[in-house]
C-alpha cells in the first residue's frame, strides 16, 4: 500500500501476519508437530531417568530448558554474537572460553502469541546469535502444546540449552535432516 507521496506506508503487526526474521525458520504443525513434540518429550523423560539426579523435576527442567521469553530473551541477549571467528572456532570453543555464559541450541516458539509484539524482538536476536527458531502452530494451542513440554499450563517460548545430552542429541537429528517421517530416527517408539 502505497501513500499520497508514493512512499510504502508502514502498518502494525496484525494476529495473521507472520513474524519473519532474517534467518530462515521452521514451521511445525499437524502431524509434523505431535510427533517432534513426542520425540522431545521422550528423551526428556529418558534423559531425567539416566541423570539420576534428586532434583525435583522443575528444578532438573530449568536446569535443561530456558522457559518463558523473558528467559530465553535473556540468554540470547548473553550469548556472543556470532562472528566468523565463532564459527571457524566452533561454539564449544566460546563456551570453554567463558564458563558462565549458556548456550541456546533452538528456540521454541508458539505462533499463537496474542500481542505480537512480545515475541517479535525473538528472531532477530537469534539470527545475530545463529540460534534457529521452531514456531509451534496448533491453532491456538502452539502456547499450551509448549506448556506441556515443561509442565507447565503454557509457554510462549522455550530455549533448549545446550548441555551435550539426549535432548540436544534429538534436536540436532530434527534440525538438520528437517524429516520426522522416519520416526525410528529419532529414537521415538
Amino acid at each position: 500500500m502505497r501513500s499520497r507521496n508514493g512512499r510504502p506506508t508502514k502498518r502494525a503487526l496484525g494476529p495473521s501476519d507472520p513474524i519473519v526474521g532474517p534467518q530462515e525458520q521452521d514451521c511445525y504443525e499437524g502431524e509434523r508437530l505431535g510427533r517432534l513434540l513426542e520425540s522431545i518429550q521422550g528423551k526428556i523423560e529418558a534423559e531425567r531417568n539416566l541423570d539420576g539426579s534428586v532434583l525435583p523435576e522443575k528444578i532438573w527442567l530449568k536446569q535443561q530448558f530456558a522457559i518463558g521469553v523473558n528467559e530465553v530473551t535473556r540468554l540470547l541477549e548473553r550469548m556472543p554474537p556470532y562472528t566468523e571467528e565463532c564459527s571457524s572456532n566452533g561454539k564449544a570453543d566460546a563456551m570453554s572460553s567463558n564458563k558462565k555464559t549458556t548456550l541456546l541450541q533452538v528456540i521454541l516458539v508458539a505462533s499463537d502469541c496474542n500481542p505480537r509484539w512480545l515475541i517479535k524482538h525473538l528472531p532477530t536476536l537469534a539470527s545475530s546469535r545463529k540460534v534457529p527458531l521452531i514456531f509451534v502452530k496448533d491453532k491456538n494451542r502452539g502456547s499450551l502444546r509448549l506448556g506441556e513440554i515443561v509442565k507447565l499450563k503454557t509457554a510462549m517460548a522455550i530455549g533448549i540449552k545446550a548441555k551435550g545430552n539426549a535432548i540436544n542429541d534429538i534436536l540436532n537429528k530434527i534440525l538438520f535432516s528437517h524429516d520426522l517421517d522416519q520416526e525410528k530416527r529419532f529414537g521415538v517408539n
